[in-house]
């Protein structure tokens, strides 16, 4: 059976926020969710076709398991006097029902740079451009489904996270997104005027 949101996409876009504070409840089941995240990946365009973004799904303890390495590492980067903001704000991810992690395959990249060596310059930013696109097609669904997530970078804690779920070692992480049932408003968005930053031509 598909899996089906009563929210259109254009809706999505407009009510995707960044939910600092998500809980456990979660509107879909665990398959239904890597479904979701695998036609992600699946259907994403890429530079070249190269396909250089990798996902890991994070639920359950693996979750839990992620935030705690972060909080590990950042008691070790974090100043003193920051400590205690930084625990909380880590609470209000770990409290999720899960994460997705994104990741670029540098050796894919290097593969394409030297199959294509006159744009070898390019496609490092091509990758990051098609993990972007990954990120927001998740978050974007994510809203459709009623879950809350924020995107976030937490990237020194690489080495630790490749040794724990035995990840290669040519994946770069790029960014983290914790979602869950959304336990926080977001912020006000503060929005520049839409004319000084779409134009039209006819």
């Amino acid at each position: 059976m598909p899996v089906t949101t009563e929210k259109g996409l254009l809706a999505a876009i407009r009510d995707r926020r960044s939910i600092h504070t998500v809980g456990k409840k979660s509107p879909l089941g665990d398959q239904e969710l890597e479904k979701i995240l695998a036609d992600i990946v699946k259907h994403m365009p890429s530079a070249y076709n190269s396909q250089s973004t990798r996902l890991v799904l994070l639920l359950g303890a693996a979750h839990e398991k992620f935030w705690d390495i972060v909080q590990d590492v950042m008691r070790a980067v974090v100043a003193p006097d920051q400590l205690d903001a930084v625990a909380a704000r880590l609470a209000g991810f770990r409290g999720g029902y899960g994460t997705v992690l994104f990741f670029e395959d540098q050796a894919v990249i290097e593969s394409f740079q030297q199959k294509f060596p006159a744009n070898q310059d390019k496609f490092p930013v091509w990758a990051e451009h098609t993990n972007a696109m990954h990120q927001y097609a998740v978050w974007v669904v994510l809203e459709a489904y009623g879950y809350g997530a924020s995107l976030q970078h937490y990237n020194v804690v690489e080495d630790r996270v490749k040794a724990e779920w035995k990840l290669p070692e040519t994946w770069r992480l790029v960014a983290q997104m914790p979602f869950g049932s959304p336990e926080n408003a977001p912020r006000e968005k503060q929005v520049q005027p839409v004319e000084e930053r779409f134009k039209v031509f006819k």
